[in-house]
């Protein structure tokens, strides 16, 4: 690039492309983040149904760099999650380097180490590196249901929520039963004239509150910042090493206390026989990713709330017809049916060495090398890539850890200690050979249930191990494990 200053492109504006740019800009290293919509914020700026509310902590889904006294409740409403990221990126100089309403359509290694990205806005330049923070909760999927688009009424998914529906003595279906469709049937079920829940598979549920902190805790949290650092590391031990450890198989009397503690909400608060059995998972408790609500079992007792386990057989005009020949009048219907957490950077194109995409490369599965590169796509970087860890913890842990790691490579690139760095191919076959061996002995592969950590293959695409050898893994680059021109 002869005079041109070392730079990287970050693409996504969501909570790991907001700590993406905080590193860059702590290490003086130029940076644009491009960004799809017309504001920060990733998912939390997407989702605005009813009732939406982090299933993590406030004090621990937040950035280890900016704790935040002003958290309203023990798991934050969504309208407080997206003011924060706006802030953190405002307060640390990050919008500066936002470029909103340009959304990646292409990203092109053109040799000797540079990338070529082209944005909705056209022809961006050259870049030195670039970081995918797309997230993998933002390409929504529909149910592919006979007659979907002749239903008369309203209709749209969960992250889609009409803001101008009255939805006010409307009778109205949720289709879904994951932590969105948990939270929207107690949002709802005392405005609506009827909600039914149509149920493919019932989910184990925590029954955890969510209390409001007093304004004397969040005081306190101001005059001594140290609280909540402590509170953080404490979380942080919970979630991250016994939660998780319980899930990957290393802790058994954890997965055991989780599941007895989940089988007694249900059997202590749904009261009626046969609702307590229909709403009864067949699979191992953890799983699925686990509920947390304390709410949801009293809501869907209620007189106007209605469980519909038949299956569906189509959508009409008037409603859902299910196959025992019911057709269940409604004004609304909501698709609480999650998202694709495989399409990562898609739809865009993102074209490797020698003219291979990366669409091509993971025709098949996706696979990466220790979650964050792929071989033939030097200075490619993915936050939240295959086998990431997910689950009932902190993304934002995760993703700065794999930042941390991204940096150190990006580093050594600014200071022109080589101008391409990518992983072996050896090392990403051994390390997909490794995680294929380790998911064996974890609850996703063992409990009986299938779930969004599955892909097309079959194969479970989460971290198999601890936490704890998550963030060792990651913590220094393995210099034996790339290739560096």
């Amino acid at each position: 690039m002869g005079s041109t200053p070392f730079r990287v492109a970050v693409i996504g504006a969501g909570a790991s492309g907001i700590a993406a740019g905080v590193r860059l800009r702590q290490a003086a290293v130029a940076f644009d983040i491009f960004e799809r919509a017309d504001d920060v914020g990733g998912t939390w700026r997407d989702n605005r149904y009813p009732g939406l509310a982090c299933d993590v902590p406030s004090h621990l889904y937040r950035y280890s760099f900016a704790p935040n006294a002003e958290w309203s409740h023990e798991y934050s409403p969504a309208a407080e999650i997206h003011a924060y990221f706006r802030k953190v990126a405002g307060d640390l100089g990050v919008l500066d380097h936002v470029r909103l309403s340009n959304e990646m359509e292409t990203a092109e290694y053109v040799g000797d180490g540079l990338w070529r990205v082209v944005t909705s806005q056209g022809d961006q330049g050259l870049y030195n590196a670039v970081i995918l923070a797309t997230g993998i909760l933002h390409q929504m999927v529909l149910p592919d249901i006979p007659g979907r688009d002749s239903f008369a009424g309203a209709a749209f998914h969960s992250s889609r929520w009409d803001q101008e529906l009255d939805i006010a003595s409307k009778r109205v279906g949720v289709i879904g039963t994951g932590s969105t469709a948990t939270q929207i049937v107690p949002a709802i079920v005392d405005q609506v004239a009827s909600v039914s829940l149509f149920q493919r598979t019932p989910q184990w549920i925590s029954p955890v509150p969510n209390n409001a902190f007093s304004e004397e805790k969040k005081q306190q949290f101001r005059d001594h910042p140290q609280k909540m650092g402590e509170l953080y590391a404490f979380l942080n031990d919970v979630f991250n090493n016994r939660f998780a450890s319980a899930l990957v198989g290393a802790n058994d009397e954890a997965l055991a206390e989780m599941a007895r503690a989940c089988r007694e909400n249900l059997e202590n608060n749904v009261h009626d026989p046969d609702l307590r059995r229909r709403l009864t998972p067949d699979y191992q408790t953890g799983c699925k990713r686990l509920i947390v609500s304390d709410k949801f079992y009293p809501a869907i007792q209620k007189d106007n709330a209605h469980l519909v386990d038949t299956p569906i057989a189509g959508i009409e005009p008037g409603g859902v017809r299910t196959k025992d020949g019911a057709l269940h009048e409604l004004d609304v219907i909501v698709y609480a049916t999650g998202f694709d957490p495989f399409a990562f950077f898609r739809p865009a194109v993102i074209t490797g060495r020698n003219g291979v995409t990366l669409n091509e490369r993971w025709k098949d599965s996706c696979q990466a090398y220790r979650s964050v590169a792929v071989p033939d796509f030097p200075n490619l970087f993915f936050i939240g890539g295959p086998n990431s860890p997910i689950g009932n913890f902190s993304y934002l842990r995760t993703a700065e850890v794999q930042i941390g790691y991204a940096m150190q490579l990006v580093r050594m690139l600014a200071d022109g200690k080589g101008r391409e760095i990518e992983p072996t191919r050896e090392a990403t076959e051994t390390f997909n050979a490794e995680v294929s061996e380790a998911i064996r002995h974890t609850v996703w592969a063992t409990g009986g249930c299938t779930s969004w950590y599955f892909d097309k293959q079959g194969n479970v695409v989460s971290w198999p191990w601890t936490y704890a050898r998550f963030e060792a893994d990651l913590g220094a680059p393995r210099m034996d494990e790339l290739k560096v021109a």
